[in-house]
């Protein structure tokens, strides 16, 4: 039991859009875990006090996804400057059973996407270059002493649809 999905990339590149499609298309007992949501609505913090306020609540339903679901779905932004912890947590607790995808769009394809959002009035250009990271890839990163598994990239060109058909045959191909 439980298996991970981490959806990260740039805000506005479709993570979220991503992630609930996914939740929905693998049905109940799916755990999607929104680093948004868990920073803006349920702690109610932003910036700096937002990554050290939110890693070890996400740590905690990691391990209660893995317990009790199936599928947990992780996404956010996840900078891997800022959540060196949550990933090396993330692979003491799924260890081979993570399957990971990264959003690599262009800073002004994010800011399209964005402006066709409900959301687009929440934060401006300004706002997503602030916390834009030029491709930020997991597989480029050293988690304590360990190499974290390798991490799909998507580009522009991939459609949400064909996303989802991509993760479903990579995580139904191990269930």
């Amino acid at each position: 039991m439980g298996k991970l999905i981490i959806i990260r990339g740039n805000s506005g590149s479709g993570k979220t859009s991503l992630a609930k499609l996914l939740q929905k298309k693998l049905g109940p007992n799916t755990l999607r875990v929104s680093h948004d949501m868990i920073r803006m609505e349920l702690l109610n913090v932003r910036g700096r006090e937002g990554v050290l306020r939110s890693e070890p609540l996400m740590i905690e339903l990691l391990r209660y996804g893995k317990a009790n679901s199936e599928v947990t779905i992780l996404e956010g932004i996840l900078p891997t400057r800022d959540y060196s912890g949550l990933f090396e947590a993330a692979l003491d607790i799924f260890g081979a059973d993570i399957y990971a995808y990264y959003y690599d769009l262009t800073f002004y394809e994010t800011l399209r996407r964005h402006m066709t959002k409900p959301n687009r009035d929440d934060f401006d250009e300004a706002d997503m270059r602030r916390w834009w990271v030029e491709r930020d890839f997991l597989t480029d990163a050293n988690i304590g002493y360990r190499r974290v598994v390798s991490e799909r990239i998507f580009g522009a060109e991939l459609s949400l649809d064909a996303a989802v058909e991509l993760i479903m045959a990579d995580v139904a191909g191990t269930m």
